[in-house]
């Protein structure tokens, strides 16, 4: 059993079982719908259901972080068992969850239970970027290094990653509040596909005119992700399952190797940039062996 533990949470959205295999712990997110009921994000299964019911919603959900008690209740047996926790976590710019993990923290320092040995890093990214990042912390913690050295691996891994996706409207991000940067791009004339990415908030990269053109934009970011040397890949989507399978085959040829993970974004980031998502990044592979 490697001496640290990796935590992170659901809006990585790395499969299941793939977070299990690299002995990764995840702590759900919560979607808000109204007054009527709050979910688990971990709960909810039927990525479908969500979206149509978020296409037809006059109001849309609100998403919220994990409790203090939520982590708590994660990190408390790990460090019953005498090991060090290092949990990285979606971007603070765009989440209240790095807070609520250092309050955590705080709270089982304060009871004497280990936690001054609980880590915890702000990714600045979300989805793909930090199932990237988190993954180049499990492998650290894996082969043998301490909790300093799985935080150095995740750092590096964070220094060295970009992702660009692309989605088919601003609204979605205008409506929930979560546009950053790219709010002055809102009442352009011009009906565009805007192609962003996450550095703390979400950040304007270009826009163009067509979803053909922003896939192309994509792949040709790939490759220029491969010809640096950043060839560990993932692709992500909302609700574009062909599209992404179309990316994801082209980045095979690029990259001449297999995803490191493919996967469906949901509700808590859905809820904000709304279906049609397509995403792509990328790390060096030496993160990740």
């Amino acid at each position: 059993m490697p001496r640290v533990a990796v935590v992170s949470d659901t809006t990585a959205y790395m499969p299941a079982e793939f977070a299990e295999a690299n002995d990764i712990r995840l702590v759900s997110l919560y979607v808000n719908f109204g007054a009527e009921r709050t979910e688990r994000e971990a709960d909810i299964a039927d990525f479908d259901r969500f979206y149509d019911e978020l296409r037809s919603a006059e109001t849309l959900p609100t998403t919220s972080q994990p409790s203090v008690g939520d982590f708590v209740s994660v990190y408390e047996p790990l460090l019953a068992e005498g090991r060090d926790v290092v949990s990285i976590h979606i971007a603070g710019g765009l989440s209240g969850t790095p807070e609520a993990a250092r309050q955590a923290k705080e709270t089982l320092e304060r009871e004497g239970q280990g936690g001054e040995r609980v880590h915890v890093l702000d990714s600045a990214t979300a989805a793909g970027g930090l199932g990237l990042m988190t993954l180049a912390a499990a492998h650290s913690a894996a082969s043998g290094a301490d909790a300093d050295g799985v935080v150095e691996a995740a750092s590096g891994a964070r220094s060295e990653l970009k992702m660009w996706f692309s989605i088919d409207t601003l609204e979605f991000l205008k409506r929930g509040g979560r546009i950053g940067a790219a709010s002055a791009w809102i009442g352009s004339t011009l009906k565009i596909k805007p192609i962003l990415s996450v550095e703390n908030e979400i950040t304007p990269v270009e826009r163009v005119r067509t979803s053909k053109r922003a896939f192309e934009r994509m792949a040709d970011y790939a490759r220029q992700r491969q010809q640096s040397g950043a060839n560990a890949w993932v692709v992500q989507h909302i609700q574009a399952r062909e599209q992404a399978e179309e990316l994801a085959e082209r980045c095979r040829e690029i990259f001449d190797r297999d995803a490191v993970f493919f996967s469906e974004i949901g509700p808590v980031l859905g809820a904000h940039t709304g279906p049609g998502l397509l995403g792509v990044g990328s790390i060096p592979e030496r993160f990740l062996t």
